[in-house]
């Protein structure tokens, strides 16, 4: 092999591959530390309302996934980058393709143009790149504005953060007890709506371990069938329980409800919210009304 082909054929792999590298073609470098920025003040702002922010959660989870998906497709360029690489080294050794007439021009494939003697198998490897690329810009631009999102989010929370601080202060702070493992504030709570609610498929409370309401003796799940999508006469009942929440939440320190995949928190006041999808019946909370309290 002469020294001055394989130079030609370092230039031609430059050009391929620097086309990985174009704008667009990545996230921003800082993308992590943002992430992580913002992850930070979701968790200051958490604690600030005195508990989970279902809404705010929705949003996290729809950056951390569609950073989790670019990085993905990232992992699969680079792999595809270097099959290319090797696959073409070989041929070019084989004496398969002259290197320099992949600088053919063609306003279509752009830095990967390849003429049209090319094998269908050259060909599927530079157009599975392509597609690699044009799905990671894709994912890139998603995961900018799902972070968009998050930050503008945050700071409407962070605006209603002391008029939301000021309406906690009326109802004091409580810690579970002893025996229980329930603040009295949800014992309270769990009484009235049993007086006034039936309950045939029972009611869970605590839950030891979990990271949420329900691990720290703030919250109850009201079950309105077992596992199932609620009859008309179940669905009712539980359309008239969380309706009874709304109008009870000043009294009894009510916090936000979840019912049919839509919540309701009484600290921002912003009505029913849609929740996303979390996967099933009892998760999306078709089968139970959960509360929690302050």
């Amino acid at each position: 092999m002469q020294p001055g082909r394989w130079v030609g054929l370092a230039v031609v792999f430059t050009a391929l591959l620097g086309a990985l590298t174009a704008p667009g073609a990545q996230a921003a470098p800082d993308e992590q530390e943002k992430i992580k920025k913002l992850t930070q003040e979701a968790a200051d702002l958490t604690k600030a309302y005195r508990g989970e922010i279902v809404s705010l959660e929705d949003a996290q989870k729809l950056v951390e996934n569609s950073s989790t998906r670019l990085k993905r497709l990232k992992r699969s360029l680079a792999a595809a980058e270097r099959r290319l690489t090797m696959f073409a080294q070989t041929a070019y050794m084989g004496g398969g393709f002259d290197g320099s007439e992949l600088l053919v021009p063609s306003s279509d494939l752009g830095a990967y143009s390849i003429v049209s003697y090319l094998s269908s198998e050259k060909t599927q490897r530079v157009n599975s790149i392509k597609t690699l690329i044009a799905e990671q810009r894709k994912a890139a631009k998603d995961a900018d504005a799902k972070i968009a999102k998050l930050e503008q989010h945050i700071k409407d929370l962070k605006a209603k953060q002391r008029e939301v601080e000021a309406k906690l202060a009326k109802f004091g702070f409580q810690t579970p007890g002893s025996s229980s493992g329930l603040t009295q504030r949800l014992i309270d709570l769990r009484g009235a709506v049993m007086q006034s609610f039936p309950m045939p498929f029972g009611v869970g409370c605590l839950r030891v371990g979990d990271p949420g309401e329900h691990g720290k003796g703030r919250a109850c799940d009201f079950m309105m069938s077992n596992g199932r999508m609620p009859d008309p006469v179940a669905k009712a009942r539980g359309d008239a329980l969380a309706q009874w929440c709304i109008e009870n939440a000043d009294k009894y320190g009510i916090m936000y409800i979840i019912w049919q995949q839509r919540f309701y928190d009484m600290r921002t006041g912003a009505g029913w919210r849609m929740m996303s999808d979390r996967g099933g019946i009892t998760a999306n909370h078709y089968d139970h009304v959960h509360i929690s309290v302050l």
